[in-house]
């Protein structure tokens, strides 16, 4: 596990599942426009969820690229889950600063609710197609630059589904805290 400290926020990065984060007040799903149940990490958060969160998403939708909606957790062991639509690669532009948002957004969403803890994805990364690195670079930079402006949030965690995305966030991670 990969930790740093930045304005009393600690930034983690984990190999693991994020549908599974008991620990965690509020988990970011990387979302589709409906908010339904899809594949990779929403398809894994609305099974875990069970069906009452695809049936409160659906006064929720649609969604922008770079938006965030909070609901309920349902089934999983969080408070919340805060939905985000992250840019697809090479369609959505720009899709660096609407990226940047989905981040941004979400931390002002768990902010605005109280929440002390937040756990995220690689948005974007999957079925989107944004190349791991840069999705890294930007959701670190953003996270950073937002941390003196948090009050509330004292632990961000990104939960990685494999080991070597895990080693690459970590990377990054050092070399912007370096």
């Amino acid at each position: 596990m990969q930790k740093k400290l930045q304005h009393g926020i600690i930034i983690e990065c984990i190999q693991g599942d994020i549908s599974n984060q008991p620990d965690i007040e509020a988990i970011v799903n990387a979302a589709n426009a409906e908010l339904r149940i899809g594949s990779g990490v929403a398809g894994a958060i609305h099974y875990a969820a069970g069906p009452g969160l695809e049936e409160e998403c659906r006064a929720l939708a649609p969604i922008r690229p770079g938006q965030a909606v909070i609901s309920g957790a349902h089934l999983l062991p969080n408070k919340h889950v805060i939905h985000v639509l992250g840019p697809v690669y090479g369609r959505d532009d720009p899709a660096d600063e609407l990226l940047s948002n989905c981040y941004r957004n979400a931390l002002h969403l768990a902010e605005q609710f109280g929440l002390a803890s937040l756990a995220f994805p690689a948005i974007s990364t999957g079925a989107f197609g944004f190349p791991m690195e840069p999705a890294a670079r930007i959701a670190f930079t953003t996270i950073i630059n937002e941390a003196g402006h948090l009050t509330k949030i004292r632990l961000i965690r990104f939960v990685l589904y494999n080991g070597n995305d895990r080693a690459l966030h970590a990377r990054v991670l050092d070399e912007l805290l370096a």
